[in-house]
């Protein structure tokens, strides 16, 4: 997992733990000034938690996928944009296309949110490096943002190859906060952040059940990801936006895990039926 926000304090506890097999934080870079020190500066606050829904194994306290390894990359100077800051951005993405093979990164949490209503993607230098990642078969989402706009959604969630995740009341399987017809998915969060880095955790844990069950996500998409994202979207819970007019679906981990896994089992014929074409 990769997370690209505006840094992170490697001196929080959670992120001092050594598992079984080596250090939770595996590779740390910071592309704003051209090293590998990842510590947040002030305005940024925020990087040194985000990853705690998706990664946190500290003290009996759990993330989705708590035993994975986690790349800290601070490519913002704040995580709600002041400015553009989309060459920073690219340039930590074009850290991870460099690392991938090396860290065997799945996954990228790419957390920040410009707090815009965007119906259409906003070109900019981060679209190839968006491209580039999916072609390498890593999911790559972003959160919609916590404005409960009803009419769009934050950049860069609404750029091509990156999912765009939304939030549900937990407990209660109804949408809030922002989204349109270019949100992919939604999480059960309090904030989009938190729902994205479930989201990103939950990406890891599915292909780990499709590599291991040996599901034919080739007959479903192009690539990895757009399979999984099909994956979630089929499996999970239908929920009815009155304020959009759109319906949604929440991601439920363990029904899209049972279906992989159900799918490639002896005799099943080895794929769910049907394609969808995701962003």
């Amino acid at each position: 997992m990769a997370v690209l926000d505006d840094g992170c304090d490697l001196s929080a506890p959670e992120w001092r733990v050594v598992m079984p097999w080596g250090p939770k934080v595996i590779a740390t870079h910071n592309s704003i000034d051209g090293n590998d020190d990842p510590t947040p500066v002030a305005p940024g606050y925020h990087g040194t938690s985000v990853g705690f829904p998706s990664s946190l194994n500290f003290q009996g306290v759990r993330g989705v996928a708590y035993d994975n390894s986690v790349a800290q990359v601070r490519c913002i100077s704040v995580v709600h944009l002041e400015k553009d800051e989309s060459a920073t951005m690219a340039a930590g993405l074009q850290w991870v296309i460099e690392h991938q093979s090396e860290y065997n990164i799945t996954a990228v949490n790419l957390s920040p949110v410009d707090d815009q209503r965007h119906r259409e993607p906003v070109p900019t230098a981060i679209d190839e490096k968006l491209r580039h990642l999916r072609d390498l078969n890593v999911w790559v989402s972003a959160p919609c943002g916590n404005h409960h706009y009803t009419d769009g959604i934050s950049w860069p969630a609404c750029q091509p190859h990156c999912f765009a995740i939304g939030a549900t009341v937990p407990g209660e399987r109804t949408v809030h906060l922002d989204r349109w017809a270019n949100t992919d998915l939604l999480v059960a969060a309090g904030a989009t952040s938190s729902s994205n880095a479930c989201a990103a955790g939950c990406a890891q844990i599915l292909r780990e059940a499709i590599e291991k069950g040996g599901y034919a996500w080739r007959n479903k998409a192009d690539n990895l990801p757009d399979a999984m994202m099909g994956v979630f979207s089929e499996s999970g819970r239908r929920i009815e936006d009155e304020a959009t007019g759109l319906t949604f679906s929440e991601l439920d981990l363990l029904a899209a895990v049972d279906r992989v896994l159900a799918v490639s089992a002896p005799g099943s014929g080895g794929a769910v039926a049907g394609n969808r074409s995701s962003r």
